[in-house]
Order: C-alpha cells, then sequence, then structure tokens
C-alpha cells in the first residue's frame, strides 16, 4: 500500500511541477514571439527579389525533455493507441523556441528578413525504456541584411 501511495504522490507531483514549467516556458514563447513579429521567417527558397542583399547563414537549437507524468500518460496512451499529446506538446515548445533563436541571432546581424527555413529534428534520448524523452529541434535559415551593414 505504501508503494502504490508513493507512487500516486510523485506522478501528482510530476504533473504539478511539469505543468508550471510548461507554462512559464509557453508565456515566456508568446512573450519573445510577439517582439520577433517584425522578423519575418519563411520557407521560401528563393530570396525577395526587391532589392540587393547580404546572406548569412543563421541558426538556433534548443534541447527540450518531457517530465515524468506526461512520459508515464504517454505510456500508458501508448498501451491503447491514440494521440500522443504530450509529445505533440514537447516537439510545438522546441520548434517554437529554435525559431525564436535562429531570430535572435538573425536579429543580431541586422537583418531584415529570414528565407529557406528548415528544421531539424532528432531523439537524444535513446530507445531504452527508462530513459526520459529528450529531443533537439535545430532551425536554420539564411538572414537577409541590406549591403554595407
Amino acid at each position: 500500500m505504501y508503494e502504490l501511495i508513493l507512487t500516486v504522490v510523485l506522478v501528482s507531483l510530476g504533473y504539478i511541477f511539469g505543468r508550471r514549467a510548461e507554462s512559464k516556458h509557453y508565456k515566456s514563447i508568446i512573450m519573445r514571439e510577439k517582439e520577433m513579429n517584425t522578423l519575418p521567417a519563411m520557407a521560401s527558397r528563393r530570396p525577395p527579389s526587391d532589392g540587393h542583399y547580404d546572406q548569412a547563414l543563421v541558426s538556433g537549437s534548443v534541447v527540450i525533455a518531457n517530465d515524468y507524468f506526461k512520459s508515464f500518460v504517454a505510456g500508458l496512451r501508448n498501451l491503447f493507441g491514440g494521440q500522443m499529446r504530450s509529445y505533440e506538446t514537447l516537439l510545438d515548445r522546441a520548434r517554437r523556441e529554435a525559431v525564436l533563436r535562429m531570430k535572435q541571432e538573425a536579429k543580431t546581424l541586422g537583418a531584415e528578413a529570414i528565407f529557406n527555413v528548415k528544421y531539424e529534428t532528432s531523439n537524444i534520448s535513446g530507445q531504452t525504456r527508462k530513459k526520459m524523452p529528450v529531443i533537439e529541434v535545430h532551425a536554420y535559415g539564411t538572414a537577409l541584411t541590406k549591403y554595407g551593414i
């Protein structure tokens, strides 16, 4: 009985603190996205033809881990099948954070836009059952700056 109570307490703590950390991270992302909204990032392969620009490669990378509660729920979902929402939010946060870091690098270069944006995603936690899901998302693109800046 003691083990069951301990498990329930630990899973509950994982849920509370995981939700708090995720909520705080999302608020930070939303605030920074509003600030960086003036710097467009597009998947177009060709730069705009309305001017002469210098080009520079910019990138942003982030590593994010899932919390224990979401891993527990995902394990249950894996038994019964269905959509893995806990991993979707993990990927969403990682992708958005990587883009923000890429935009920050472009902003320090004085870029006016980023084109040809690509993403690379990798699972760096391995395939063993005992490890937490940890992913890396790398966003990269070509920043455009006016000549002479």
